[in-house]
């Protein structure tokens, strides 16, 4: 490389077209204007940009990719990201949208570039968690010490870069919210190479690992909330797109949403969400944080029905409201917890608004926010936190400032009388006064407000604890203690408000899946939400990354699994709960309706499964391609079990029996067995991995006089 290249270099020359964009008024002028740009650009030979380093860790491909070799003819997009910023995470649907609108075979190569906040987002196991978390289906590299970062000179999370098919430097946009100028240059960039010949339409080795994954009843669940007049526990089952409420003991209650993303109001069989994240449950009314969808939902479990209270659908940039929630956009809600202000008991829902660095207030009922006007009933307002991302504390709500708050906690108890907010990316806990919305540091933090990486693993009283991107809070006005989920330091950790003192409760400090069961000796990863309950005898905890609800028993020490059922009881009331692996079918699956077949009671239903997956393509090794037999609404033919099983080869028929009772109950309807295949399988060369399912509906006209032998049934399915 002649000289060194940054995209210092490019702002200069990017700066003259940005503003000839800004007096554009028609598409084709500006499309003009950047092809006219890309040839005067393309004209330098001081914008090539150096090679990603060997040795980098990358994620989503079969290898490392190389600008000069698997890169090179393509038009390639480097997303600068941390995966714990807000801004990051809105500019992700634009992403998508840029996969989807241009392929790798029409020149285009997005590239992740994880370059770390954190010490805990170094971590590859723990970037991978996020690349699965927010499903991001393109190559991401862990560029831990920040190499390219440095080398270009980036200067702030997110930042795009888009390079030529050489590797020469063409654009870079900073920040969130520059969609139209992302596909506008895209687009001009692809044709203007496309026209040149310079175009590559080779294949990447993209080898996504989220379709290597096991099933798992949770995924990535972001915050629990506990009735506690019910005891039911709300959790907020992000990674699969609905919301779970559970008894104490983990039998599934009811099961809303999922297990795709969406965004439908209506019946609770027919709602849908999209990482869902915040919870909040009072009786039969359940209150829900979507952080994707931009919105506030409301789940009615006595009528069945699912609405939306608050927000749009997308991302809103406005840092005052004061509209009709429906009308009022909102961006990234992460958290709600139900209160009181100047009126009836719990007529506000409190929302920690992560995307816009505040705490918003949406009214329930008529009433009225510290030293503020009367509100009505549906409004959504601004009431703390001025719009910048900062650590500032002031007496004053509006002016202080927040960064990411992630989690809020309730003491409205004198002499507390405050609200507890785990604000993540200043890493501190705050205290917001009731009575007057004053903005305090509890633990964390320093306090310069401008310093967002005052960051560590200290217990401690005050400024001097420190803590690592905290996302819950949980408060026990029992003992007059605040719970807080250290996220990145994968603990849980307890502040004294009266002392201020924080320290260690739970957790060993490193990321893991280890049930002690004692506190020192139990391991959490990124856990992400946080409840007590039982009389503040019990904590649980959304242990995000490993998939599952922790039980912290404080009288014992001890950490235990709740272990939440696969059946659920809302779905089919008489269906009691059995033992079963299965994963969930999902929406795409192919369901089949076979012809009835006569049997009789005490006979032996045989069912001959033939598969076969698609030419080229074979099971994938390790992976759970399973099946399950069922009998729903007649459970008793089965004697209320799920039979399960693995699937480890295809080449032979399945064979699955089951004895039917000798003697014979009333049906429920026609009764029926359901057998439900799952196959994960991967081309021969590794290239590409999918999971499909199918589904067989089986009738039975069942003679209730007693028999013995065998009836075989044969079944085929091609995926």
């Amino acid at each position: 490389m002649a000289s060194r290249c940054s995209v210092s270099t490019l702002f200069p020359v990017q700066s003259q077209l940005d503003n000839a964009l800004d007096d554009a008024t028609t598409q084709q002028e500006k499309e003009d204007l950047v092809q006219q740009y890309l040839k005067k650009l393309d004209e330098r030979e001081d914008l090539k940009i150096p090679d990603f380093q060997t040795g980098l860790e990358w994620l989503n491909t079969e290898g490392p990719l190389s600008l000069n070799k698997e890169l090179a003819g393509k038009v390639v997009l480097l997303d600068f990201f941390t995966y714990c910023c807000i801004n990051c995470i809105h500019i992700l649907p634009d992403l998508h949208q840029l996969e989807k609108r241009h392929s790798v075979k029409d020149g285009l190569v997005i590239v992740g570039v994880h370059s770390a906040k954190f010490p805990n987002e170094k971590v590859l196991d723990n970037i991978r968690s996020a690349v699965l978390r927010y499903d991001i289906c393109h190559p991401v590299v862990n560029d831990s010490e920040a190499s390219l970062w440095h080398e270009l000179e980036i200067s702030c999370w997110p930042t795009l870069v888009l390079l030529g098919p050489r590797g020469n430097l063409l654009f870079c946009l900073v920040g969130e919210g520059n969609r139209d100028r992302l596909m506008l240059f895209t687009d001009c960039a692809l044709r203007y190479y496309g026209e040149r010949g310079l175009l590559k339409a080779h294949t990447v080795g993209i080898k996504l690992y989220k379709d290597t994954l096991p099933p798992s009843i949770l995924s990535f669940p972001g915050k629990v909330a506990i009735d506690k007049n019910t005891k039911r526990l709300v959790i907020a089952d992000t990674g699969h797109h609905r919301i779970l409420v559970v008894s104490s003991t983990g039998d599934l209650l009811h099961v809303i949403g999922g297990p795709e993303s969406g965004r439908k109001d209506g019946d609770v069989s027919e709602a849908s969400f999209n990482s869902p994240q915040g919870v909040a449950v009072k009786g039969d009314t359940v209150y829900v944080a979507e952080t994707e969808n931009h919105l506030i939902r409301k789940i009615d479990l006595l009528e069945g029905k699912v609405s939306t209270l608050a927000g749009v659908g997308t991302q809103g940039t406005d840092k005052e409201g004061g509209a009709m929630g429906p009308q009022q956009p909102i961006s990234s809600p992460w958290d709600v917890m139900l209160g009181t202000a100047s009126g009836d008991e719990d007529n506000v829902l409190w929302i920690a608004m992560a995307g816009t660095h505040q705490i918003w207030a949406l009214f329930l009922a008529d009433g009225k926010l510290p030293k503020g006007s009367e509100s009505k009933a549906g409004i959504c307002v601004r009431w703390a936190g001025s719009g910048n991302e900062e650590n500032r504390n002031n007496a004053y709500p509006h002016k202080a400032g927040f960064a990411q708050p992630s989690g809020l906690a309730l003491a409205p108890e004198e002499p507390w009388s405050c609200m507890y907010v785990a604000d993540s990316e200043s890493s501190t806990i705050r205290t917001l006064t009731l009575k007057d919305g004053a903005v305090k540091l509890l633990v964390g933090g320093e306090r310069d407000p401008l310093n967002l990486f005052a960051f560590g693993d200290v217990d401690g009283k005050g400024v001097d604890a420190k803590l690592q991107h905290p996302l819950g809070v949980a408060w026990a006005s029992e003992q007059n203690l605040l719970y807080v989920v250290d996220s990145y330091n994968h603990k849980i950790k307890v502040v004294d408000p009266k002392t201020k003192q924080c320290s260690t409760l739970a957790g060993t400090g490193d990321a893991g899946d280890t049930l002690g069961p004692e506190f020192n000796k139990s391991c959490f990863n990124e856990p992400g939400g946080i409840c007590v309950g039982d009389g503040g005898k019990l904590l649980y905890v959304a242990d995000t990354n490993n998939h599952q609800v922790k039980v912290l028993d404080l009288a014992s020490k001890t950490v235990s699994l709740l272990p939440i059922s696969h059946e659920c009881t809302d779905s089919v009331p008489t269906k009691p709960s059995g033992p079963t692996k299965a994963p969930t079918l999902p929406k795409s699956a192919a369901r089949k309706e076979m012809a009835p077949v006569a049997v009789t009671a005490g006979q032996t239903v045989i069912m001959s499964v033939t598969l076969s997956l698609p030419e080229g393509t074979k099971l994938t090794e390790e992976a759970p391609s399973c099946w399950a037999l069922s009998a729903e609404g007649n459970e008793w033919l089965l004697d209320h079990q799920v039979l399960t099983g693995s699937i480890k080869d295809v080449s032979q028929p399945l064979c699955i029996s089951a004895k039917l009772p000798v003697v014979m109950k009333e049906s429920n309807g026609s009764p029926s067995l359901t057998l439900a295949v799952w196959a994960y399988y991967c081309t021969e060369a590794g290239k590409a991995c999918m999971m499909k399912a199918a589904s067989f509906s089986q009738p039975l006209q069942i003679n209730a006089s007693s028999g013995e032998g065998e009836v075989i049934v044969e079944l085929t399915h091609a995926f």
